[in-house]
């Protein structure tokens, strides 16, 4: 790049970055970081200690947030100073190797701002969240049970690849192939926010390996996700609402899970909310992540009260059949994944199969905090 198309790169990012100042409120939050610093640095702070690990890991977010601010404010004035000396160099190699080294700074600024851009639209309530991520398998038989699967691996891929941490805490797998069902636990920043944009129906078109006569046919599962919330969340759950179930784990896991009625299932009968765990052999264990599963639903469910969208969240109660689903996935007679919400598509179906989605996820936070609607249906998409 010549060093004036840098340089006016670079003065337009400064000036989103003034804007992120104002909208990311930094200097409310410099405040807020020096308070927490108070408190913290008080005798008294440990006597409570989930009001002090909410606290720490409250100072933990907002030191991200404005560490990453500072560090791009900073990296768009070195720029502005290695071209300067550039300048000042008179074009010589030395001013070449400034002007290069300012283009790969450029980079960095040019994908840093990009990303605090997208994280800005991760603001909802329990954005910030992990999450639990449901998967059931839909209309397709066998085959809607092996994508339900696929599904599974792609998002355990995703969340690989993102640095966060998962736990399948059920499954209910499929007599042929494949799963009905699982329920994974993801642990990392924002895994909710991102998340939410999978939620909805997902179609596979393909040459089916379990029709004899090599047929094309379509699956369908669909995607759930709630936020993963922490136990000092004040949801009162009474056990007089509850009813307990244990039954044996299915799946891998040895003698052990075929032996004893290790699994949880808990119904809380208020709300008809069923959640069910078999993650551990132990029963207490599984019973005690069922309850901390059951509490995220039901926070869930009041976050959706505040907000008059009961629906709006939860889109596995769409059927999940032709004409309902939020993305396809056709691997005949062509390969392409498209969203239908925004319109974005991709031909390396491997690719995305293997949990590269993030592109997909941002489209639709982008296009979601831009008012838009279905890609294909029109339907709004609150």
């Amino acid at each position: 790049m010549a060093p004036e198309d840098i340089r006016d790169e670079t003065n337009a990012l400064s000036t989103q970055l003034s804007v992120l100042r104002r909208h990311l409120d930094v200097d409310g939050k410099l405040e807020r970081l020096e308070d927490l610093e108070r408190q913290a640095n008080l005798t008294e702070f440990w006597a409570d200690q989930a009001r002090a690990q909410k606290m720490l890991k409250e100072k933990g977010a907002l030191e991200r947030v404005v560490r990453t601010w500072q560090r791009l404010s900073t990296l768009a004035e070195e720029i502005g100073v290695m071209l300067e000396l550039a300048d000042e160099a008179g074009g010589g190699d030395d001013s070449k190797s400034m002007v290069a080294e300012a283009e790969t700074q450029l980079t960095d600024l040019r994908e840093g701002v990009r990303a605090i851009e997208i994280e800005r639209l991760l603001g909802d309530e329990g954005d910030e969240n992990g999450a639990i991520l449901e998967i059931n398998s839909g209309a397709g038989g066998t085959d809607a049970a092996d994508w339900a699967e696929m599904l599974k691996r792609m998002y355990l891929r995703w969340a690989e690849r993102r640095g966060f941490k998962t736990k399948i805490v059920d499954e209910q797998l499929h007599e042929e192939a494949g799963i009905k069902s699982c329920s994974i636990e993801v642990q990392g920043a924002y895994a909710y926010g991102y998340l939410r944009a999978e939620i909805g129906v997902h179609r596979l078109v393909r040459i089916s390996p379990f029709d004899s006569q090599a047929r094309r046919h379509t699956a369908f599962a669909s995607v759930g996700a709630y936020p993963d919330v922490e136990d000092n969340i004040q949801i009162e759950i009474r056990m007089s609402d509850l009813r307990v179930d244990t039954y044996r784990a299915s799946g891998a896991g040895g003698q052990h899970v075929n032996m004893t009625d290790s699994a949880v299932r808990l119904t809380h009968l208020p709300t008809n909310t069923v959640v069910a765990c078999q993650a551990e052999r132990s029963q207490h264990k599984n019973k005690d992540t069922a309850m901390k599963m059951l509490r995220a639903k039901l926070y869930q469910l009041e976050i959706q009260k505040r907000q008059e969208a009961m629906d709006a969240v939860n889109a596995t109660k769409k059927k999940i059949e032709w004409g309902s689903q939020i993305r396809s996935y056709v691997l005949q007679p062509y390969r392409m994944v498209k969203d239908t919400r925004t319109g974005m598509e991709m031909g390396d179906t491997d690719r995305v199969l293997d949990g590269d989605i993030t592109g997909f996820m941002e489209a639709w936070l982008a296009h979601k905090a831009g008012g838009g609607e279905d890609a294909e249906t029109g339907a709004d998409l609150a």
